[in-house]
C-alpha cells in the first residue's frame, strides 16, 4: 500500500459516494471508472453509503432512500452485481487505498426480509405493528434490541463484509443501538481483520436529550468511544453551522473544539467535514468560496481525518436528493486542486508528530501545529476580514502549503489571506494559546 491507512486514522481522508448519484448510470463501474481521479486527491479509504437493496414500501421519492434496507447481506442491483462490487473494492485495494461501508442496524424497510422470517426481530405497537421511535423517518421500522438472535445474524453479516474485503464501517446512528452490540461486532470483526476501521454516526446534542427524556436509548459520544474509532462532529455541529453562517463568533466555535479536548478521551478521533449527504453543501452555507474555502482549509487543519464528500472538488452548492436521481455536478473540478493539497497536509509531519494549539478567533482564526523545524501555521479568513493580524511568528518569509508561493510576515503582522494560508514555519518558542473565559481556571 502507498501509506499505512490504520497507522493514524487522524491522518486519514475519508471520500464518500453515493453510487446512484455519482456516475452517469450510477452504477459500480462508474465509481470503478473514477478511481484513478479519486486516489489522485490522496483518499486514504473510500466510503460508499448504503449499497444494499432499497426498500419500497412506503418509500420516500420515486426510488427510495439507501438507508431503508431490504437485505444487510446482498448489494442494490440498481448499482451491479455482488461481483461487480467485488471487482471495486478489489480495485480500491489496488489502488493503495481502503473501502468503508455504511451499515444500519437500528432499522430496516418496511418490506426487508426478515419481516416475515423474524418478526421478534421488531419494535411492535400496541396493535402489533412494526414501527419507528423516530416518525419523520416513516419509510423504516426500528430493530429490537437487544436480541440475542438478531445481534447474532448482525454480527454475522458485519463479518461476511469483512471477509468480501471491506476494510470499515460507517454506522448508521451508532448512538441509538447498544454499546454492547457494537463492542461484540468489533471483537468479531477482529478476529478476521484486527485493522477493522469503525465510524459512528454518533447523532446531535438535542437528539440525545429528547430520546432520554422520552425514555428512548441515546448514547452519548463519550459512550460511543467504547467501541469506535471515530465518531462525526455533531455534537458541536449547531455551533459551526451558525459561525458559518455568521450568526454566532467564531470564538464560540474554537471554544467547543477546546471542549472536545476536554471532555473526551485523551486519544479521541472527531471526523472533520464541512459538508456531508445529510447537510448542506458548505459552498451554499458559506454563502461565498473564499468563506467555504476557509471553513474546508480549518477542517483539514484541524485534528481528525478530513472527510470530503463527493462533489465539493467541484464548488458543488446543490445536495443531492437521497430519494431520486440526482447527479452530482461535476463541471470543471476546480477545487479538486485545493482539495488534493489539503488531504497532502494530514501526512505532514507537524499533523503526525505534533501539537494542535489554538491561537486567536478574530479577526481570522489562527492555529499551528508546532513540532519544532516542520511546525505548520495557519491562517484561516471565513468573516473576510481585510488588512494584516497580528501573528506569533518572527518576520520573514514562509512558504505557504495551501496557494503555492510564499507570505511574508513584516512587524510581527501577516496579510490577511482571502480565504486561508497554512506556513511552513521553524517555531522554537511555546506559542501563546487562545483560551476563552469557558476554559479558564482559576486555579493557579
Amino acid at each position: 500500500m502507498a501509506k499505512d491507512t490504520c497507522a493514524s486514522l487522524n491522518n486519514i481522508t475519508i471520500y464518500q459516494v453515493y453510487v446512484r448519484n455519482h456516475g452517469p448510470n450510477g452504477t459500480f463501474a462508474d465509481v470503478l471508472a473514477d478511481l484513478d481521479r479519486i486516489q489522485s486527491m490522496g483518499v486514504d479509504v473510500v466510503y460508499f453509503m448504503p449499497i444494499h437493496p432499497i426498500g419500497q414500501l412506503n418509500k420516500k421519492g420515486s426510488l427510495g432512500c439507501p438507508y431503508s434496507i431490504r437485505d444487510f447481506r446482498a448489494v442494490n442491483p440498481e448499482y451491479g452485481s455482488e461481483a461487480d462490487f467485488k471487482a471495486l473494492v478489489e480495485a480500491i485495494h489496488a489502488r493503495g487505498m481502503k473501502v468503508m461501508i455504511d451499515v444500519v442496524y437500528n432499522h430496516t424497510a418496511h418490506d426487508a426480509r426478515y419481516i416475515d422470517e423474524h418478526p421478534d426481530w421488531y419494535n411492535v405497537d400496541a396493535a402489533g405493528k412494526p414501527f419507528t421511535t423516530v416518525p419523520v423517518w416513516s419509510d423504516i421500522i426500528d430493530l429490537k434490541h437487544p436480541n440475542e438472535e438478531l445481534w447474532e445474524y448482525l454480527v454475522g453479516s458485519l463479518v461476511h463484509w469483512v471477509q468480501f474485503g471491506v476494510d470499515g464501517f460507517r454506522c448508521d446512528v451508532a448512538s441509538l443501538v447498544p454499546m454492547d452490540f457494537w463492542l461484540r461486532a468489533r471483537a468479531a470483526c477482529a478476529a478476521v481483520n484486527p485493522h477493522t476501521m469503525w465510524l459512528a454516526e454518533s447523532v446531535h446534542l438535542n437528539f440525545v436529550r429528547e430520546r432520554r427524556r422520552d425514555g428512548l436509548r441515546a448514547v452519548s459520544d463519550s459512550e460511543v468511544y467504547q467501541a469506535f474509532d471515530m465518531c462525526y462532529d455533531y455534537d458541536i455541529w449547531p455551533v459551526f453551522g451558525a459561525a458559518v453562517a455568521g450568526t454566532m463568533p467564531l470564538t464560540r466555535y474554537i471554544e467547543m473544539l477546546q471542549l472536545q479536548d476536554s471532555i473526551y478521551p485523551g486519544n479521541f478521533i472527531k471526523m472533520r467535514c464541512v459538508e456531508n449527504h445529510d447537510q448542506v453543501r458548505i459552498q451554499q452555507l458559506a454563502g461565498n468560496p473564499h468563506a467555504a474555502l476557509a471553513w474546508t482549509a480549518l477542517a483539514a487543519f484541524n485534528r481528525g481525518p478530513f472527510f470530503i464528500y463527493a462533489g465539493q472538488e467541484s464548488a458543488a452548492r446543490h445536495t443531492p436528493s437521497l430519494f431520486d436521481v440526482d447527479k452530482v455536478a461535476w463541471g470543471t473540478y476546480e477545487l479538486q486542486e485545493t482539495l488534493t493539497r489539503m488531504a497532502a497536509l494530514k501526512q505532514e509531519p507537524a499533523l503526525t508528530n505534533g501539537k494542535l494549539t489554538f491561537l486567536a478567533a478574530e479577526p481570522a482564526i489562527q492555529a499551528a501545529w508546532e513540532n519544532g523545524a516542520d511546525s505548520l501555521y495557519g491562517v484561516f479568513n471565513p468573516r473576510g476580514a481585510t488588512g494584516a493580524a497580528a501573528v506569533q511568528l518572527p518576520d520573514g518569509e514562509y512558504p505557504d502549503l495551501l496557494n503555492g508561493g510564499s507570505a511574508a510576515v513584516r512587524g510581527g503582522k501577516l496579510a490577511l489571506p482571502a480565504a486561508a494560508c497554512i506556513l511552513r514555519a521553524a517555531l522554537a518558542q511555546p506559542l501563546r494559546e487562545f483560551v476563552s473565559p469557558l476554559m479558564h481556571s482559576e486555579i493557579h
